[in-house]
C-alpha cells in the first residue's frame, strides 16, 4: 500500500451561496455606489449637513419600516400606517393643547393640555388600538391582511377628519417640538430614536424566542402551529408592534412640522413597504431582518436627497422607487428558484 493511499482525501472546497449573500448585503452594496456616485457628481452631499438631514428625513421611515418588518415577515401586510400616523398625531397634538376647541389656537403654548408625556402616551395609544383591532380582524375574523389593512387605510384617515373637523393642529412650544426638531450634539432627537429601535427590533428578532417564533410563523404557519406556537398570537402581536410604531411616528411628524395634519403620512405605506422589500425582506415571510430594512430605508433616503440635490423632478423619483420595487420582488423569486 502506498503513502499515497493511505493519505486522506482532500475535503471538497466549500461553495459559496452567492444567493444568500445577494439577499443579504445586495442592498448595502448598491446604497455605497449610490453615494459615491454622488458624492462624485455633487460634492455638497458628503456634508455632514446634508448627511444628517439625510437622517433626519428617512428617520420617521424608518420607525414605520421597523414594525413593517415583522408583520412581513409572518406573511402579512399593512397598508394603513400612514392613516393611522395621522390620527395618532391628532390625538397626541390635541391632549396636548387641550381638546379639539383648541385645534387652531394660534399661540403657541400648552393651553389647558395634560402635557408632554400624556400626549405621547396618547398618541401611542392609539397606534397601539389600531394595530389590536386589524391584528384582531385578521386572526380572529380570518380577513385576509390586505383586505383588513386597506380598509384601516380608509378607516383611520376619515377617522382623523372626523377627530379634527378637517382642521390641523399647529403652534406647539418648543418642549413639544424638541422631539421632532431637537439635536443632541450633531445629532438630531428622531436619528437618536430610529437607531435605538432598530437596535432593540434587531435583537429581538435575532436573539430571542419570540424573534425565532416570528420567523417561524413567517416560514411555514401550519408547520409552526403542529409545533405548538401561538400562531394567532404572534400575529396579533407583529400588527400590535406595527401600530406602536405608528403612534410613535405620528408624535414625532407632528412635532417635527410643529403641526398634526390629517394628509400626513398619505403614501407612506408604499415607501415603507418599498424599504423593506429592498432590504432583502420576503413578501412571502421567513426571511429578512432589520438591517437590511434600515439599509432599505437609507437607500430610498439617499435616492431621494442626491436626486433632489441633482435638480431631478421628484415626479421622475417616484417612477425610480417604484421601478426598484419591482425588481427587488424579482430578484426575491429569483433567489428563491436558485435555492
Amino acid at each position: 500500500m502506498t503513502m499515497q493511499s493511505l493519505a486522506k482525501p482532500a475535503a471538497p472546497a466549500r461553495k459559496i451561496n452567492w444567493s444568500d449573500h445577494a439577499s443579504q448585503f445586495g442592498a448595502l452594496g448598491v446604497l455605497i455606489v449610490i453615494c459615491i456616485v454622488f458624492a462624485i457628481i455633487e460634492p455638497a452631499f458628503v456634508s455632514p449637513i446634508n448627511l444628517f438631514n439625510v437622517l433626519r428625513q428617512v428617520s420617521i421611515f424608518g420607525l414605520l419600516a421597523l414594525g413593517m418588518t415583522f408583520v412581513i415577515l409572518t406573511g402579512g401586510i399593512d397598508l394603513s400606517i400612514g392613516s393611522l400616523l395621522a390620527l395618532s398625531g391628532l390625538v397626541g397634538a390635541a391632549v396636548y393643547k387641550g381638546g379639539t376647541g383648541l385645534l387652531s389656537a394660534g399661540t403657541a403654548g400648552q393651553a389647558q393640555g395634560f402635557g408632554l408625556w400624556p400626549a405621547i402616551g396618547a398618541a401611542v395609544a392609539v397606534g397601539l388600538l389600531g394595530g389590536f383591532l386589524q391584528g384582531t380582524a385578521v386572526t380572529r375574523l380570518k380577513v385576509p391582511p390586505f383586505i383588513v389593512t386597506l380598509g384601516g387605510l380608509t378607516a383611520f384617515r376619515g377617522a382623523a377628519l372626523l377627530f379634527s373637523s378637517g382642521q390641523p393642529i399647529s403652534t406647539f412650544t418648543d418642549e413639544y417640538k424638541f422631539g421632532g426638531q431637537g439635536m443632541v450634539g450633531p445629532v438630531p432627537v428622531p436619528v437618536i430614536i430610529f437607531l435605538t429601535f432598530a437596535i432593540l427590533a434587531f435583537i429581538v428578532l435575532r436573539y430571542t424566542r419570540f424573534g425565532r417564533r416570528v420567523y417561524a410563523v413567517g416560514g411555514n404557519p401550519e408547520a409552526a402551529r403542529l409545533s405548538g406556537l401561538n400562531v394567532n398570537g404572534i400575529v396579533l402581536s407583529v400588527y400590535v408592534i406595527t401600530g406602536f410604531f405608528a403612534g410613535l411616528s405620528g408624535f414625532l411628524l407632528s412635532s417635527r412640522l410643529n403641526s398634526a395634519e390629517q394628509v400626513a403620512g398619505v403614501g407612506y405605506e408604499l415607501t415603507v413597504i418599498a424599504g423593506v422589500v429592498i432590504g432583502g425582506t420576503s413578501l412571502f415571510g421567513g426571511e429578512g431582518g432589520i438591517f437590511g430594512t434600515v439599509i432599505g430605508i437609507l437607500l430610498i433616503g439617499v435616492l431621494n436627497n442626491g436626486l433632489t440635490l441633482m435638480n431631478v423632478s421628484p415626479y421622475y423619483q417616484q417612477i425610480l422607487v417604484g421601478l426598484i420595487i419591482v425588481f427587488a420582488v424579482y430578484l426575491d423569486q429569483l433567489i428563491k428558484r436558485r435555492r
